[in-house]
């Protein structure tokens, strides 16, 4: 039996609060970081122990080409407003039959960043929106 080939990192879809939002060319902070503390051992033996302390998970960072589409832009717009409204955002990676193989849920998110692309009348690129989301970690569903 042949062993299964790894999945695509370039077929995911994103959702908020259960909702398809759109094409995303990027989602980078799929990351739990659980920081050590050194404690050594007395004697002669100079052995360390690493000694588990709490765990970070960085921002989550999404970026699309912009459309019509205005919900990422008006979320982060009442953020700046002072009313947080925080979401479940979900990060799920498909297989080649575009069938859910993992899904990363990142709890009670809010925009803390958004930034559009730099305009240049030179280029060709597509326009890009990107959306810095903060949240109370991430699990695997």
């Amino acid at each position: 039996m042949r062993p299964k080939d790894p999945y695509k990192a370039f077929r995911f879809i994103v959702e908020i609060d259960g909702t398809e939002v759109g094409g995303f060319s990027d989602a980078a902070g799929l990351e739990a970081r659980t920081e050590t503390d050194d404690y050594r051992e007395g004697g002669t033996n100079d052995y360390v122990h690493k000694i588990a302390k709490e765990t970070k998970y960085p921002n989550l960072t999404l970026k699309r080409g912009l459309t019509d589409k205005t919900e990422l832009w008006n979320w982060h717009k009442d953020v700046v407003a002072g009313v947080i409204l925080r979401k479940t955002v979900s990060v799920i990676l498909l297989d080649s039959q575009r069938q859910e193989k993992w899904r990363w849920i990142f709890s009670d998110a809010f925009p803390v960043r958004w930034s559009g692309s730099d305009m240049t009348a030179t280029g060709n690129s597509v326009a890009v929106e990107t959306l810095e989301l903060a949240h109370h970690g991430m699990r695997k569903q």
